[in-house]
């Protein structure tokens, strides 16, 4: 391994919770960054290209979600983890929505969000085969574009993960279980696996690519 430390953003409006997570992270090897609003997010992501951003929900003059749709705007792939204090499902899917990979509820455990953190990291590096195409969809894993005749659109950390997954998996069924295994490290509900989906679908447009297997899961038939 090099010895290069991985960066990360963090973006909250609370001075004494950035304090703590810039001291915490850095002390667990991250080299860290801090904004205490939107607009300095924005300028920050520009100045210290991170390999993780955690972004606060409820920030001054732009919030989290405009930031982060405004970051999924300009082709940013880099792994996105929101801190909200509401564990509402509305609030949860309008993160995801924004572009967001990973949602934290506060209060939350400084050892979660560093397991959350490092695995973002992880699935955002790891790229062992560059591109992957299945009929006329072509995605390139490293930078989340994915292709689709003359369209080409880009995809969050985790869309890119679960492609990439049922990509590899053409020709055989990839169960909700083993993509939240892989995708989630085993941590989610069920049915984020079919919101992704849908995003997918939605993204990649028709006909659709990715068929649902009554029951089971989903593949790849054109």
């Amino acid at each position: 391994m090099s010895g290069t430390r991985e960066r990360v953003l963090v973006v909250d409006d609370d001075p004494p919770l950035r304090r703590m997570l810039e001291r915490t992270l850095s002390a667990e090897g991250f080299a860290v960054a801090v904004a205490a609003d939107g607009a300095g997010a924005l300028v920050a992501v520009e100045r210290c290209a991170p390999d993780v951003i955690v972004l606060d929900v409820r920030l001054p003059g732009l919030d989290g979600l405009a930031v982060c749709r405004r970051l999924r705007g300009k082709g940013l792939a880099t792994p996105i983890l929101m801190l909200t204090a509401r564990d509402a499902v509305p609030d949860r899917v309008a993160g995801l929505e924004a572009g967001a990979d990973d949602y934290l509820v506060k209060p939350f455990a400084v050892a979660e969000l560093i397991a959350r953190l490092r695995a973002l990291i992880r699935r955002g590096s790891v790229a062992a085969t560059p591109r992957l195409s299945y009929a006329d969809l072509t995605l390139e894993v490293q930078s989340g574009f994915a292709a689709r005749g003359l369209q080409r659109v880009q995809l969050t950390g985790r869309e890119t993960a679960l492609l990439a997954l049922l990509l590899r998996e053409q020709g055989r069924t990839v169960t909700r279980e083993h993509a939240i295994d892989e995708i989630w490290d085993g941590a989610a509900e069920a049915n984020v696996v079919d919101r992704y989906v849908t995003r997918l679908r939605r993204k990649l447009g028709s006909p659709a690519l990715i068929r649902t297997v009554r029951g089971t899961g989903f593949t790849l038939r054109a």
